[in-house]
Order: C-alpha cells, then structure tokens, then sequence
C-alpha cells in the first residue's frame, strides 16, 4: 500500500542518514578492495594480505555502531533504521555485483556500486521500532523517531484488514518522488483473487505504437499517448528554465528561487505522465488475466528498438517491458497461464489462416496480404492471432525450436534464443544454413 504523506523536514534528514551510511560503507569496501590489489601487484602472498572488510549486512552495522560516534557524531537525530537500511541496500548491491561477475546471475550486467549524490533519490526503510497506522484515526501514520504523520490518502482500507487480523505489517518505506512524500507498507496478506473468466480461452497480445495492445479477439486498445499531450507544456517550462539562473558546480552558483519552481513544475509534470502511464497499464494487464486463462506475449528487445531514434520516444512512452511484468506476477495470482513467444518468431509476417511466410515486409506496410490463401488482415491483427495460436501447439508437447513458444520460467535464462522455422511454408522446409547461422550470430550479439 502506497500512502501519500505531507512534506516533513525530519524524513529527509532520516532519507540522508541512509544515504550516508551507505557512501561510508562503500567508500570503506572500495578503499579495502583498493588496498588489496595494490599488495597483489608486489606479489605477496594471499596470508599476508590486508584482511578483506565483510560485505554482509551484519558486518556492516557492526562496523557501523563502532565507527559511528567519530564519523557521525549527529547518528542519533536520527533513528538507527535509517543508517540500517543504507547498509543493507550497499550489501544487496555488492552481493549482485559479485554473482554477476561469477556468472550466477541472469539479466543484464551489474556495475560496481557508486556513490550516492543528494539528487540521487531520497528513500528510507523501517523494518523495526514503532511503525504503522496511527490507533485514533485514519490520517496518519507512525514512523520511528518522526512521530506521527499526516497523509493525504485515507488509510481505512488497511487499517480494517489490520483489525480483523489478516493483514501483517511487516516493514515501511518513505521515498520523495515527483515532489510528493509516500510511504510504501509491506503487508503480508493472504491474497483471494478471482479466477479466470475463461479459463480455457487463450489470447494473443501484440503490443505496438499506433495501438497500445491488439488482441487476437479483435479488440484494440489505443494509444493514450500520455507524453505527447504534455510535450508542448514540457518543452515550454524547459525553455522557461533555461532563461532562469541554474545551479553550477564549477562556480559554486547557486539556483535562483524561480529555478526552483520551474524544476518543480517539470518534475510534477513527469509525475503526472508516469501515474497516468502506470494506471493504464495496470487496468490493461489486470482486465487480461481476469478474463483469458492463458495469455501469450512475445519476448521484445525493447533495449534494441530504443536504438531506432525516429521512434524511440514513442516506444519508451508505451511501457511494453512493464506489460510483461505485471503480467507475469498477476498470472500466478490469479492462477492464469503465460506463454512467452520467442524474440525470433516471425508473429507479424506469418499467416494466421495457412501459416505461409513472407520474407520481408516492411513496417510501413500496415495491410497484411498472403500470397498463398489470400488473406487480408490488418498486420497488428494478424501476429496476435498468430501469438494466440503457439498455445495449442505448446499444449500438445511441440519443442519450443517448431512452435516458438514457452511457458514463462523464473529459473529460465533470460537471454536465451533458439532459431526458429515457423510451420506451413510453401516449401515445408527450412530455409538455407546460410540464414540459419546469420539469425544465431545476431541472437547472440544481442
């Protein structure tokens, strides 16, 4: 649960308390690692070497309770969660480093940690102390050493699933995004949502730019264009900013008061394109797992097509990364079924009627027309039936390398692809080697 709360000095004094203590954990672990190499380089032996500081978050706050009277002698303004909780995300960020230097994480590469700046994001976890909802009424919230505070939503909704027992608080979380304060509540909760409307239908979804979403039921989602109908508003303030006196490092100059609210006014107004951005795709994804029992989606390289600079903006202002997502967890809450296609399936330029192939058609070509049956179907239209139609084959055992489509695993690897040969072409064969190794070396390129 998300709160929105009132703005109070004391929660971004807690919000820099974290980031403090993860800047000292870290420039503590870099100087060692430093330290370390450096003694590696003279060849002396591994027994002899500095001994290395503890990445565990235990150590850290160990080394933290001894440190902190002389390196921050102002610790107890704030509460010890504050500083906690720093020291835990620096330990998650070391950890994630290391297995993925190791080779034992999946997803894309993780960089050592840097430093935090104060423009870096302000947030702070509680994890113990007095926290949660306020006993007398339900416009505020209790945090450790802050007090009581007023939010601007009303918190009924959990304070009854508090009363009635069914619902545990186990942490919370204040962040500053888009100048407004929010506490996050970690509820463990026993969730009871509703089953599938259909759970024996199928759907294919084909995420676009001209449409949000086309379904292979027919039904088109636009649109919205959440950016582009603030962009002329945008670029507006951003010129206004310009003309105002802005902060500078190498000077030491400060930003003028005016600056400060056209900074404002920007950030309120990415704000507000993002929440409307978010609301719509969660009333999309929630309203397809409510009502298909199997969802089939494709696996885009969303990274690779925001290489495409005409188009770019507007495939970043769609959001198909963040369908996936919310897809992902909600089918396994509502016990639904998600079947991913893979990245090299042909969706857009295979026939839905006879599973003819073309070779090439461009994305101007917006018309699909089958040489072989005749068909004619609006291309968005076309893949998501073809989507839809991976499901009966994964049904019925068929390797994932003919029907190009797998359930979604968590312990999968992310990155791998197969070449795939889409059934019903005109010579029923494959295409030359040549073709073959050219599609492996580009998969593996990306």
């Amino acid at each position: 649960m998300v709160t929105v709360i009132q703005a109070y000095r004391p929660l971004r004094s807690h919000c820099g308390g974290q980031r403090y203590a993860f800047n000292w954990g870290l420039a503590r672990i870099k100087a060692n690692l430093e330290q370390r190499a450096a003694e590696k380089s003279y060849n002396i032996p591994d027994s002899q070497l500095t001994p290395s500081v503890s990445w565990l978050a235990y150590g850290l706050r160990k080394d933290w309770n001894q440190a902190k009277h002389a390196v921050a002698p102002w610790w107890a303004e704030n509460s010890k969660e504050a500083y906690s909780s720093g020291l835990a995300n620096l330990a998650t960020a070391l950890t994630n480093w290391r297995d993925c230097r190791a080779g034992t994480r999946h997803g894309l590469e993780v960089r050592f940690p840097r430093f935090k700046g104060k423009r870096s994001g302000l947030s702070c976890r509680f994890t113990t102390g007095a926290f949660g909802l306020s006993d007398g009424d339900r416009r505020h919230v209790k945090l450790p050493r802050v007090g009581l505070v007023r939010t601007h939503e009303s918190t009924r909704k959990l304070a009854r699933h508090v009363e009635r027992g069914t619902a545990r608080i186990r942490s919370a979380t204040v962040s500053y995004r888009g100048g407004r304060w929010f506490c996050s509540f970690s509820v463990q909760i026993t969730r009871t949502d509703p089953a599938p409307a259909q759970p024996g239908s199928a759907v294919g979804v084909d995420l676009g730019v001209t449409s949000l979403a086309v379904l292979s039921t027919g039904d088109i989602v636009p649109n919205p264009r959440h950016l582009a109908v603030v962009l002329r508003e945008l670029r507006r303030l951003q010129r206004q900013a310009a003309r105002r006196t802005g902060p500078d490092k190498r000077t030491g100059q400060i930003p003028s008061n005016r600056w400060r609210r056209t900074q404002a006014r920007i950030t309120r107004l990415h704000a507000r394109v993002a929440n409307a951005r978010r609301d719509g795709l969660h009333k999309l994804t929630t309203r397809l797992v409510r009502s298909f029992g199997t969802i089939v989606l494709e696996e885009l390289n969303v990274s690779g097509m925001l290489r495409n600079r005409r188009l770019a903006r507007h495939i970043a202002c769609v959001g198909m990364g963040e369908v996936r997502r919310q897809v992902s967890y909600k089918t396994a809450w509502g016990g639904a079924r998600l079947v991913v296609a893979d990245r090299w399936y042909p969706s857009s330029k295979t026939c839905s009627d006879c599973g003819a192939v073309k070779a090439k058609l461009p994305l101007r070509v917006r018309m699909y027309r089958c040489d072989e049956c005749g068909l004619v179907l609006d291309r968005d239209l076309n893949a998501a039936r073809c989507l839809a139609g991976l499901v009966g084959r994964t049904a019925e055992g068929t390797s994932t390398a003919s029907c190009a489509g797998t359930v979604n695993t968590p312990d999968g690897n992310p990155r791998q692809t197969h070449t795939v040969w889409a059934t019903g072409t005109a010579t029923g064969r494959p295409a030359s080697p040549g073709v073959g190794q050219r599609r492996r070396r580009k998969a593996t390129a990306v």
